[in-house]
């Protein structure tokens, strides 16, 4: 079975300010890097919008009613200092959390064995009733609703990767022990959440990294840690926030990982989806910003994923 693409170029049209890091170039320079003969066998998609119910399973009808009204009919307006919206980003939201949603369906229908959602805005840091962070909707939160509503999957886990702690997926899934969350992001850093106290109802599991973090440090807090909390759990499937920004060239984060260590992750996460998931796994883009770095390390997250 192929590695399954889900990307639209609706996702290029949500508007961010001029010298936003969180820019519509970000989709070509995944795209671009996607496209070289190496991938031809990927199954590309694009996604549906995520029904209004499937979000209501994560963020309040009050919440996403005040969303919608706030989508001008043109220009741009500021949710807050980081976060904005134009005509065309409620719409590529609810893509983002479609593909995410249309991923899981087709995984789980044996269409194929893993799936990657190129997309934008990205999501993990929206709250149930709080957008904030470039964030509008939580599309992985989305989708392991979705999953265990669809599918009948009882325990899901979210493993994030991303230099931020995904302070969204966490206030959804905190007093839920039927999701596991594992952060690795650093510490201090935006949005100032994700220290180890903060557990859940002991399904958070937080692994605050020092700025200059670099690949074998990661890698053995990752296998030592992060490994036995995701095997205790024995998840049913596995979905990843993956967020490039923590790779050295970022220039939001300060952790310094190289293409090889996204590899790396993405290889122990296959692990996981063999050993627990029936190899079942989605991976959703969040952060990564320094366009170069984000394309090569997408294309190995990618690549290693559609390895037989």
């Amino acid at each position: 079975m192929t590695t399954l693409l889900y990307t639209d170029p609706a996702f290029a049209r949500h508007e961010t300010p001029r010298n936003h890091p969180e820019c519509a170039a970000r989709m070509a320079s995944v795209e671009t890097a996607l496209s070289g003969p190496q991938f031809a066998h990927l199954d590309r998609r694009s996604p549906t919008p995520a029904p209004y119910e499937a979000i209501a399973a994560c963020h309040p009808s009050s919440y996403i009613d005040t969303l919608t009204a706030a989508i001008p009919d043109s220009g741009m307006i500021a949710l807050d200092a980081d976060t904005h919206v134009g005509p065309h980003s409620f719409i590529a939201a609810r893509l983002a959390s479609g593909g995410v949603i249309n991923a899981i369906d087709a995984v789980m229908a044996d269409e194929a064995r893993n799936a990657f959602i190129a997309s934008r805005p990205p999501g993990h840091h929206a709250e149930t009733a709080h957008p904030m962070g470039f964030c509008l909707i939580n599309h992985v939160a989305i989708g392991a609703r979705h999953v265990q509503k669809a599918h009948g999957i009882g325990r899901v886990a979210i493993v994030d990767f991303d230099v931020h702690h995904g302070n969204g997926t966490q206030d959804i899934f905190e007093r839920d022990a039927s999701v596991l969350y594992v952060s690795t992001h650093q510490s201090p850093h935006y949005p100032g959440t994700g220290a180890p106290t903060e557990r859940g109802v002991g399904n958070i599991v937080n692994l605050p990294l020092s700025a200059g973090t670099v690949g074998a440090a990661y890698r053995h807090i990752f296998d030592t840690v992060a490994m036995p909390a995701v095997r205790a759990f024995a998840p049913e499937f596995l979905i990843l926030s993956a967020g490039f920004d923590a790779h050295a060239d970022d220039p939001l984060g300060d952790i310094r990982l190289l293409e090889d260590d996204f590899v790396w992750i993405t290889e122990r996460m296959m692990e996981i989806a063999d050993e627990f998931c029936g190899d079942r796994l989605v991976s959703c883009l969040e952060g990564g910003y320094d366009l170069a770095a984000l394309g090569r390390s997408a294309a190995a997250h990618v690549a290693t994923l559609a390895k037989a």
